[in-house]
């Protein structure tokens, strides 16, 4: 891990919403980019700047790929860690985003649904 990586990666809002969440969860690029309102492109483009910098990390369940911080990153950048997830605690946006997580969670809602119907999820996260 380099450190200009990582500053580079952190240093857009829509990555720092990404780790926002990760925090909180596991979470398949799909249930990102509900979550998150955003498109699978945008999620996975900023996927990738994420694991180039070793900060996120993914492994595969059934036939999904699972995102998480990676354990590694945070073993050696605790001070940088425990930061970002005060500082995401404090902000008003990126509590809302952990508000549709939390929803998203205790819905019945999978990801073979989000596929089929996206736009029901979304409108359920909204309402």
């Amino acid at each position: 891990m380099n450190i200009v990586d990582i500053f580079k990666a952190l240093g857009d809002e829509n990555r720092i919403r990404i780790l926002n969440v990760l925090m909180q969860e596991e979470l398949c690029v799909c249930e990102l980019e509900t979550i998150l309102d955003m498109t699978q492109s945008n999620a996975s483009r900023h996927l990738i700047k994420l694991k180039h910098a070793g900060i996120v990390t993914s492994y595969k369940k059934s036939q999904w790929v699972i995102n998480k911080i990676d354990d590694k990153f945070i073993q050696q950048n605790r001070l940088l860690y425990d930061y970002l997830k005060n500082e995401a605690a404090k902000n008003v946006d990126w509590k809302k985003d952990r508000e549709r997580l939390n929803k998203y969670k205790s819905s019945s809602y999978t990801c073979e649904q989000l596929r089929e119907d996206m736009c029901a999820v979304k409108k359920f996260l909204e309402g």
